[in-house]
């Protein structure tokens, strides 16, 4: 309970906080009239400010960060390794490269669109990094080297698209929208994003057992009942599917899937039945944070998500590799 009011307090602040100041009770009357039709006075640039631009913002925000943290926790119980996470083992990388061929290349002459642009490329980066994990060995560190280059791989794609293919307009808009960008959502993009974080979530706890059992490694996991090939299918799929959809919206932001999980297991430890809902509740309301702080570090500028997302992980990071040193 402590967490929902935690995340409800941050969806609070980031519809108050913004370049224009608002008050909470601008903030009630609003969505009075907007859900249930009081009938309040309200300015009508105040409403359009907080319906249609900070609320359906918190809201993806929210559900990038929860979808993500869930993503790093499965991935690291998956493949054994602190370490993992959707940006580390190049499904964001993949993904972007496909919504950016979608955008740019006009892959699938419209029949297609951005997130199964996103989705498709999330699930070819994810096999091949499998592939080149399972050729050099197979261990949980081969899967973290070969999801590196793999993500230098498509990074390298994705610039090439733009380099080729893309306009300075066109190549000013997506290199900010790479960097992580939530300016441009609007209700639409809440009904894709906060559905695939919430069937995430259904499909993490529904494995939550299987989760601790991976801990011990497949062939334990194996003898303690768990069908392993199809519970990794599943739980891949969702995590591939989750990265697709945010990055297919916001673009791709690191260290989220990476540091959440862990701060999560400092909270409650290592079972996944409390640490699902805590690490989705923590990364909701980090995103919501970041969100932000983005429009309130330079004045009259949006600073990048992903930026300060980055300037936050990357000393966790260094945090974790100190931590692992130390219990190895």
């Amino acid at each position: 309970m402590l967490g929902i009011l935690v995340l409800m307090l941050a969806v609070l602040a980031g519809i108050v906080i913004g370049e224009t100041p608002l008050s909470l009770g601008q903030v009630g009357r609003v969505l009075a009239n907007s859900l249930w039709g009081a009938g309040y006075a309200v300015d009508p640039v105040d409403a359009g400010i907080i319906w249609s631009y900070r609320l359906p913002r918190t809201l993806v925000a929210a559900a990038c960060g929860a979808g993500l943290a869930l993503a790093g926790v499965v991935l690291q119980a998956l493949v054994r390794n602190a370490l993992a996470d959707p940006y580390l083992l190049g499904v964001s990388a993949g993904a972007s490269t496909g919504a950016v061929a979608v955008t740019i290349l006009g892959l699938g002459g419209g029949a297609i669109g951005i997130s199964s642009g996103a989705f498709m490329g999330a699930v070819l980066a994810f096999a091949l990094v499998a592939l080149l994990a399972r050729a050099a060995g197979g261990s949980p560190a081969h899967m973290v080297l070969a999801g590196i280059a793999g993500s230098q791989l498509f990074n390298a794609l994705t610039s090439f698209f733009i380099a080729k293919s893309a306009n300075a307009e066109q190549a000013r808009g997506i290199i900010f929208w790479l960097l992580g960008n939530l300016s441009g959502v609007r209700w639409p993009d809440v009904w894709l994003a906060v559905p695939a974080t919430a069937l995430g979530l259904v499909i993490c706890f529904r494995y939550a057992r299987a989760l601790d059992a991976f801990a011990f490694g497949t062939d334990a996991a194996r003898a303690l009942g768990v069908p392993v090939r199809w519970v990794q299918f599943v739980l891949i799929g969702m995590v591939t599917l989750m990265t697709a959809v945010m990055v297919s919206i916001v673009g791709a932001i690191g260290f989220v899937g990476l540091v959440i999980p862990h701060a999560a297991r400092f909270i409650v430890g290592v079972r996944h039945l409390r640490l699902i809902p805590t690490a989705a509740l923590t990364g909701a309301v980090f995103m919501i944070l970041a969100d932000i702080a983005s429009r309130m570090i330079i004045p009259g500028q949006v600073v990048p998500i992903g930026v300060v997302t980055a300037l936050v992980g990357a000393p966790g990071f260094a945090l974790i590799l100190i931590r692992n040193r130390r219990e190895s």
